[in-house]
């Protein structure tokens, strides 16, 4: 059985349009022909030129060209310097005042963005792209109702920096602190950076918004246990809101409610004790209604 990673890349490999760009950036190496010493050479690329082509195809911008956002003059080789000194469109270039986006509200999250410490620091040297790759971005919290899959891929955002010595070097221009040693007061690292969001002791909690960009420092970040080990968590707000979300408007309210069997820190949820309460619900709803069958049967 063909996986979709395999599908998806021979869809995007079909695309003519694509093709002459990804025939260098989806591989290792390249082929070119050298016009001085007219000879056919094969070199090395540049690592973080190379595009993944299952997560392009995957991602939200898969229907547009390379052109569309790079010059055109790109389609030949070798490319001119000067071109990558040219600034890439931002997000609200596009997005921004277009009605079909609006219950996106990327307006609202510039706001947002603008007054957390990634832009109070390094202003527009640092755009949405520094976490939101235009190549690979694909809208996991809105698509997924998998708690682990959305804290994974949230994650991954923030690590390909504060995990990456020489990505966090060349935007802070200082070196990156380790990212074990300076949380070494929360206990059971691990478990917390595997169940939950960076995000979510980083930013501020926005109901209007599906995600917080109100990134916060570390003087301002949440470091009281409480906050998220109690039954009226902040979790709630946050992170679990997307699995609600996504099963009420895929199953109804009444469903979510019975089936809903997200762990909440802090609430200390016994898995025996909620089949339990599901099969006391289920039996007194039954005893319920065939008490009425048998009161309309009587009459």
């Amino acid at each position: 059985m063909i996986g979709i990673n395999t599908v998806a890349r021979a869809q995007y490999y079909n695309d003519a349009q694509n093709h002459a760009c990804l025939k260098c950036h989806s591989n290792q190496s390249y082929k070119f022909h050298n016009s001085l010493l007219e000879t056919e050479e094969k070199k090395l690329m540049n690592p973080y030129y190379i595009i993944d082509t299952t997560a392009l195809k995957l991602g939200v911008h898969n229907q547009f060209d390379c052109t569309d956002c790079h010059s055109y003059d790109y389609t030949t080789y070798p490319h001119n310097a000067e071109l990558k000194l040219e600034p890439l469109g931002t997000c609200l270039d596009c997005h921004g005042g277009d009605e079909s986006f609006a219950r996106y509200q990327f307006e609202v999250i510039d706001e947002e963005f603008r007054k957390s410490v990634h832009y109070q620091l390094y202003e527009d040297n640092f755009t949405c792209a520094k976490c939101h790759s235009q190549h690979t971005y694909a809208s996991t919290t809105r698509i997924s109702d998998d708690v682990l899959k959305i804290v994974e891929y949230s994650n991954n955002m923030c690590l390909s920096c504060h995990n990456d010595m020489k990505r966090y070097e060349m935007v802070s221009g200082h070196e990156n602190p380790k990212i074990v040693q300076i949380h070494e007061w929360l206990p059971n690292q691990e478990l917390h950076f595997e169940h939950v969001r960076c995000i979510e002791c980083h930013t501020q909690v926005t109901d209007s918004l599906l995600v917080s960009h109100n990134i916060v420092g570390k003087e301002q970040a949440v470091r009281n246990c409480v906050e998220c080990h109690t039954a009226n968590s902040r979790l709630k707000a946050s992170l679990y809101k997307y699995q609600n979300l996504q099963q009420r408007s895929e199953n109804g309210m009444l469903s979510t409610v019975i089936s809903n069997d997200s762990y909440v820190i802090g609430a200390n949820q016994v898995p025996l004790l909620n089949w339990l309460s599901k099969l006391i619900f289920i039996l007194t709803l039954a005893g319920i209604i065939i008490h009425t069958v048998f009161r309309i049967l009587k009459k």
